[in-house]
């Protein structure tokens, strides 16, 4: 479904102000009902796996709001809280939004790592409001701009994982464009 939905191939310009011969947008994939449910499951899988036994799962707005959603609703015992790119100025003021229990031992998730900075964040303020991080997760790591290492570190001692990766995704991309082609 990445390969397929949410790959593009062209000239793009990204949030971290570099640019790309191709464009990764997971929320095609992770807000399509059949790619929500693959999403809560592989993720939630990885998480069992690892045996990281955690309480929610969250991270920043925008990007890891379907995967939080998904895995909560997949798993039926895990939380999930979203972190905003900036305290509210108003009501209660909060920046994490959702589940709030300090202690508490979760996990990090965004949709895409280019540089890691989403992810750096959102390990920043889970961390200022008490949280415990056993891990960071991403669906697709862009393999460029220091991404895994800026969050390795952030993260540290906990593990930083790729879902999948960019050229992964690219290689099924081209593949599947390449049988289509010689099919039509």
């Amino acid at each position: 479904m990445l390969a397929t939905q949410s790959f593009r191939l062209g000239e793009f310009k990204l949030s971290s102000g570099g640019t790309s011969d191709y464009y990764i947008d997971c929320r095609i994939t992770t807000l399509d009902a059949r790619g929500a449910q693959l999403t809560g499951e592989v993720f939630l899988e990885e998480i069992r796996n690892r045996g990281w036994n955690i309480e929610a799962i969250g991270g920043l707005t925008m990007g890891a709001d379907p995967i939080v959603v998904a895995v909560a609703l997949t798993s039926g015992t895990v939380n999930g809280f979203l972190v905003r790119k900036a305290e509210k100025q108003h009501g209660t003021a909060q920046r994490i939004e959702g589940f709030r229990q300090k202690g508490a031992r979760v996990v990090i998730v965004d949709d895409v790592c280019t540089t890691g900075a989403s992810t750096v964040q959102a390990i920043e303020a889970a961390r200022e409001f008490g949280f415990e991080i056993v891990g960071a997760m991403c669906l697709v790591e862009r393999e460029e701009a220091g991404g895994r290492v800026n969050v390795e570190k952030a993260a540290a001692p906990a593990p930083f994982v790729a879902v999948f990766t960019a050229s992964e995704v690219r290689k099924e991309h081209i593949a599947l464009n390449t049988q289509h082609l010689a099919i039509g």
